[in-house]
């Protein structure tokens, strides 16, 4: 009797320290992304904009054996990457309403490692084919950046923040 009482009192406190295991796994989101897809008019010429003009490393465009499949894939840092995947077709996955392009919905910020940095990565967007919205200046906040537009009207910030430089 006595070994079956210490059977069942170990088998509850396995099952209970089971239970919070399972209680204290945190549901939310962890603080980060994999994939930002930008969505485009023209895939073959934002993809040479990103590959080419902005020298992002790709393995091309891929799924154009799919109805509605062809995106392309560029490696960032830390295992991330930027996509781009057709407007039309983003929204057909999504099953969203297809929208007017708008600049003014979000901005992708880019940190460099210095002011030069940020006038070096503008004139590269410039021969790239970006539209330059606001040259490179000194900000309000006491940094350094400029916007520009890739050829979809993405609005991209490149800054650079003393107390916010990028991981290497």
């Amino acid at each position: 009797m006595k070994k079956t009482s210490i059977i069942i009192g170990l088998l509850f406190l396995l099952t209970l320290s089971a239970f919070r295991e399972i209680n204290t796994k945190s549901t939310n989101m962890e603080p980060r992304f994999t994939v930002l897809t930008l969505g485009v008019d023209d895939i073959e010429k934002s993809f040479k904009f990103y590959r080419e003009g902005m020298g992002l490393s790709s393995n091309g465009i891929i799924g154009q054996e799919y109805e509605h499949g062809e995106a392309a894939f560029f490696d960032l840092k830390h295992g991330m990457k930027l996509a781009l995947y057709a407007r039309t077709n983003l929204a057909l996955d999504s099953k969203t309403k297809k929208t007017e392009r708008s600049s003014s919905e979000f901005s992708i910020g880019y940190m460099t490692h210095s002011k030069e940095e940020v006038d070096i990565i503008m004139e590269q967007a410039k021969r790239a084919g970006a539209t330059i919205t606001k040259p490179a200046q000194k900000a309000f906040w006491g940094g350094y950046s400029g916007y520009f537009q890739d050829p979809d009207g993405h609005l991209w910030e490149i800054l650079y923040n003393p107390q916010m430089l990028p991981e290497d």
